[in-house]
């Protein structure tokens, strides 16, 4: 089965979802703002993505940030501000076996999927 982390008012996650919907692909979500983000998932995703991949630097929550808070971005402070703001998240992700992650979308990514 494959799980869809998103956010619903994030465009890529649409297209994302279209492209699922399309190709008939049978495949759950997770609203990471609604359904949230605990420590045991986001661990979960950071065990298949590097952090410097997990974050999304062209969100808004990131540019609201201060400066101090992002030039002193570690491992620890990262985990802390990605459960805090799930948005920080880069989506959409796509989990299709519990251990492999696509992170982002663009046109044809998910074309060699199979139904």
């Amino acid at each position: 089965m494959l799980t869809l982390y998103k956010i619903d008012t994030c465009d890529t996650c649409r297209k994302a979802r279209r492209a699922l919907d399309e190709k008939g692909l049978a495949y759950t979500t997770h609203d990471l703002r609604k359904d949230g983000l605990s420590a045991s998932l986001l661990e979960h995703i950071l065990e298949q993505v590097p952090l410097s991949k997990a974050i999304n630097k062209r969100s808004k929550t990131w540019r609201e940030l201060s400066t101090e808070q992002k030039e002193s971005l570690d491992a620890t402070s990262a985990r802390r501000l990605l459960l805090e703001h799930p948005t920080l998240l880069k989506r959409p992700l796509l989990e299709l076996d519990g251990q492999t992650l696509l992170v982002g979308y663009q046109e044809g990514d998910y074309d060699d999927l199979a139904p």
